[in-house]
C-alpha cells in the first residue's frame, strides 16, 4: 500500500513538473519564438545564411529585394543607390534592412511559425529619389539624405561608394575605390563639420551673449587667438552677425567661441544632438565628438574644425528640429509591414525629439539660413522653394576639404530637411549644394 502511494505521489510530481515545463516552454515560445526563428540555422528562413523569406520594398511599393528568389530590382543604378538601405546577401552591411529587420522579414507567427512565407517590409525611402541622389554624387564618396521632419520618414539615404548587390565585385582590403563601402555613411559616418557647425555656435551666441545681433564685427582676413592665427579666405570687412554667418567668417566665429567658453559650446553641441547617437527604427547612429580645448584650439572648434566630428544623420535631425515649430520627428527607416494576407503588422510609434534651443532662437536661425540662400548661395538654384541652408568646407588632413550642405525647406506643405557631404569635394556651396538642389527639385515633383 505504501509502495502504491509513493508511486502515485511520484507520478503526480512528474505531472506537475511536466505541466510547469510545458508552461515555461509556451511562455518562452511566445516571447522568444521570434528570436529562435531568426536564428541563422533555421532552414525555413535562410539559405546559406541569406534570408529567403519576405520582401523589401520602398514606400511606393517598388520591390527592392525578393527573399524567396533572392533577386534584387532589375535596375542596376537603383540597386546601387539603395544598397545601404536594403543590404547585400552576405550581410556585410549591418545597418541594412536585410540585417536589421531580419525578424520582420521572416514574419514569425506563434500559430504558424515561419511557414507563412515571410512579410513585406516597406522602407520609408523613395527609390527614384535615391537614384537621383546616387547619380548626383557622380561616383564621389559621401552621403546624401532627405527626411520629412514632420513624419520622420527618411526619403533618401544614399551612401557612396556603393556596388551592385546583384553582381558584387571582388573587393580587396587595399582597394581605395571601395574604402568604407560597407559603411552606411549617414548612420555610421563621422566627419569634420567645418562651417555647418557655425549653426551651433550661432545658437549659443544668440542665447548667451545679449545684444550680439546688434554688434558690428570687423574681419581683416585673419585674427590671432593665443598663439594661433585663424584665417578667412579673404577680408570680409564690417558686418553684423547675420552677414558673418552668411559669409562664414572664421575670424568672427573663433572670437565668439572664445567669448562663449568651452563649456558653453560643448553644452550647445550636446543640446543640438551632435554628441550622442540615437536610434533610427532600431538601428543605432554613432556619437559625435567635441573637444573644445582653449585659446586658438577653442576658436577653431567654434568654426567647426580642430577635433570636431559630426554624424550626418545627427546633423539631419538638427536641421529638422530647427525647421519645426515644436518637436521634430526622429528620423525613421521602417515605413510599414504586412503579412501574407496583406494585413498590417505592428510598427513602432513615430517618435518626437525635444526641440533644440528656444523658439525665438530657432526662428532667428531660420531667418539667417534663408538669408544665406538669398544672399550667398543663390535662390535661383532652388526655384520658388523656401530653402534655408548652411554650407561647410571642412579642412581635413588627407586631401581636399569635405564639402557640406545642410538645411531644410521652410514650408509645412513640403517639410523636408537634407544633408549632403561630398568627401574631398572642395566648396560646400558649389559641390554639395548642387547635389542638394537636384534632390529638392526631384522631391517636389
Amino acid at each position: 500500500m505504501k509502495q502504491v502511494k509513493f508511486r502515485s505521489v511520484l507520478l503526480l510530481l512528474l505531472i506537475v513538473l511536466l505541466g510547469l515545463g510545458l508552461a515555461l516552454f509556451c511562455l518562452r515560445y511566445t516571447f522568444r519564438g521570434e528570436a529562435w526563428a531568426s536564428f541563422s540555422a533555421n532552414g525555413h528562413a535562410y539559405t546559406d545564411g541569406v534570408v529567403r523569406t519576405g520582401q523589401v520594398l520602398d514606400r511606393n511599393g517598388t520591390v527592392l529585394y525578393d527573399g524567396p528568389s533572392g533577386v534584387y530590382h532589375e535596375d542596376s543604378a537603383l540597386r546601387q543607390a539603395t544598397l545601404h538601405a536594403v543590404g547585400d546577401q552576405l550581410g556585410n552591411i549591418s545597418t541594412s534592412a536585410l540585417e536589421a529587420f531580419q525578424s520582420r522579414l521572416i514574419g514569425f507567427d506563434p500559430l504558424t511559425g515561419t511557414l507563412s512565407g515571410g512579410h513585406k517590409v516597406y522602407l520609408t525611402i523613395d527609390a527614384d529619389l535615391s537614384r537621383t541622389a546616387w547619380e548626383a554624387l557622380d561616383g564621389r564618396k559621401g552621403v546624401a539624405a532627405v527626411y520629412n521632419y514632420q513624419t520622420g520618414d527618411i526619403l533618401c539615404m544614399v551612401s557612396n561608394p556603393s556596388f551592385d548587390p546583384a553582381d558584387p565585385p571582388e573587393i580587396s582590403d587595399d582597394d581605395s575605390d571601395y574604402e568604407g563601402v560597407y559603411l552606411n555613411r549617414l548612420l555610421s559616418g563621422l566627419y569634420t563639420p567645418g562651417s555647418v557647425f557655425k549653426v551651433v555656435t550661432t545658437a549659443a551666441a544668440l542665447e548667451q551673449l545679449p545684444g550680439v545681433e546688434e554688434r558690428t564685427f570687423t574681419c581683416d582676413g585673419s585674427v590671432t587667438i593665443g598663439d594661433q592665427v585663424i584665417t578667412c579666405p579673404y577680408a570680409h570687412g564690417e558686418m553684423d552677425l547675420s552677414d558673418a554667418f552668411a559669409r562664414s567668417c572664421n575670424g568672427v566665429y573663433a572670437q565668439l567661441a572664445v567669448e562663449l567658453g568651452a563649456d558653453v559650446l560643448q553644452d550647445y553641441a550636446r543640446q543640438a544632438g551632435l554628441l550622442e547617437g540615437f536610434s533610427v527604427s532600431g538601428i543605432p547612429t554613432v556619437s559625435g565628438l567635441f573637444t573644445a580645448g582653449s585659446g586658438g584650439d577653442l576658436g577653431w572648434s567654434g568654426v567647426g574644425q580642430y577635433e570636431d566630428m559630426v554624424n550626418p544623420c545627427a546633423m539631419l535631425a538638427l536641421m529638422g528640429s530647427i525647421a519645426s515649430d515644436d518637436r521634430a520627428a526622429t528620423p525613421r527607416l521602417l515605413y510599414r509591414e504586412t503579412g501574407v494576407l496583406g494585413l498590417p503588422a505592428a510598427i513602432p510609434a513615430k517618435e518626437k525629439r525635444a526641440a533644440v534651443f528656444t523658439a525665438e532662437t530657432r526662428q532667428t536661425l531660420r531667418d539667417m539660413m534663408a538669408h544665406n540662400v538669398q544672399e550667398t548661395y543663390g535662390q535661383s538654384r532652388f526655384g520658388d522653394l523656401a530653402v534655408c541652408a548652411k554650407s561647410g568646407t571642412a579642412e581635413v588632413s588627407d586631401g581636399a576639404p569635405h564639402a557640406w550642405f545642410v538645411g531644410f525647406v521652410d514650408d509645412n506643405t513640403l517639410p523636408l530637411a537634407f544633408v549632403v557631404v561630398v568627401e574631398h569635394g572642395g566648396s560646400g556651396s558649389d559641390v554639395a549644394g548642387s547635389v542638394a538642389a537636384q534632390l529638392l527639385e526631384q522631391a517636389q515633383s
